[in-house]
C-alpha cells in the first residue's frame, strides 16, 4: 500500500514495470523521463551489466503538491527480465501499488510473455500482495515489427481478461503515456478503495491524473483509458 508520511504530509505511490527481457520496460521509463520538464524531473537511475540491461532497477520519481497541501510522489521502477534475476524482481516488487506488464507483441515471444506473467503472479503472491486485487495494465509493445499478434487478436485478449491493454511502440514514444496514465488511474481506484486516497488523504483522481499528464506535456482527456473507471 502507498506509504503515508503524516509528519511531512507526503504520500508515495510505487509503480513497477514488469515483463520479459528486452520487452521495453526501460524504454518506457526513458520516454517518460524525456517528456518531463528538465527543471522538475528527478534522476533516472539505471544499472546496466553485461548480463542484463537493467540488473537491479530503474527509478524515476515524479512529485506534485495537491491543493490539500499534501505532496504526492510517484516512483516508477523496472525489474530485470532475465530468469536468473528472479530474486531481484521479487525484491523490487515488494510494496508496489500497481504494475504495468510490458509484453512483446512478436508471436515468437508468446511463451516468454506467458512465463513472465505467471512469474509476476507468483512473486506477487510470495510478497503477500493481493494477486487478484492489485491493479495491472498490459502494454503490447513493438507493434511496428513484423510477425506480431494482430490487432484483432489483442482485442480478443483484452475481452477475455480484466486488465486494460495498451498497444505501443515504446522507442518512438507511442502508447507510453497512455500506459502510464492508465496504470495511474487504475492504481488510484485501488488506493481509494483501500485507504481513501482522495476522500481521506486529499488527492482526488482528477488531480492526480491532471498533475501527472501536465508534467508529461499532455492532456489526460486525450488518453483513452478503456476498462478504467
Amino acid at each position: 500500500m502507498a506509504q503515508v508520511d503524516f509528519q511531512h504530509r507526503e504520500i508515495a505511490i510505487k509503480l513497477v514495470y514488469y515483463g520479459p527481457a528486452m520487452s521495453g520496460k526501460t524504454t518506457n521509463l526513458q520516454q517518460i523521463h524525456a517528456r518531463m520538464d528538465p527543471r522538475r524531473r528527478g534522476k533516472l537511475l539505471t544499472l546496466d551489466t553485461k548480463e542484463d540491461r537493467t540488473l537491479y532497477f530503474d527509478l524515476l520519481p515524479l512529485a506534485f503538491k495537491s491543493v490539500s497541501g499534501i505532496t504526492c510522489k510517484v516512483k516508477l521502477f523496472t525489474v530485470p527480465g532475465q530468469v536468473i534475476h528472479n530474486t531481484t524482481r521479487k525484491v523490487v516488487l515488494q510494496g508496489c501499488d500497481g504494475v504495468a506488464f510490458i509484453a512483446d507483441s512478436q508471436i515468437a515471444e508468446t511463451k516468454n510473455n506467458n512465463e513472465s506473467f505467471a512469474n509476476l503472479r507468483q512473486n506477487l503472491k510470495e510478497n503477500r500482495l493481493d494477486v487478484e486485487g492489485i491493479p495491472i495494465v498490459i502494454q503490447f509493445n513493438k507493434r511496428d515489427l513484423a510477425k506480431v499478434r494482430s490487432d484483432d487478436e489483442i482485442k480478443r485478449i483484452a475481452q477475455k481478461g480484466k486488465e486494460p491493454i495498451f498497444p505501443a511502440v515504446a522507442f518512438k514514444g507511442e502508447g507510453v503515456v497512455d500506459t502510464f496514465l492508465g496504470l495511474a488511474a487504475a492504481t488510484w481506484e485501488s488506493l481509494e478503495t483501500r485507504m481513501g486516497l482522495g476522500s481521506k488523504h486529499g488527492i482526488p483522481r482528477a488531480e492526480l491524473l491532471g498533475a501527472l499528464s501536465k508534467q508529461l506535456g499532455t492532456d489526460v482527456s486525450t488518453i483513452k483509458l478503456e476498462g478504467i473507471r
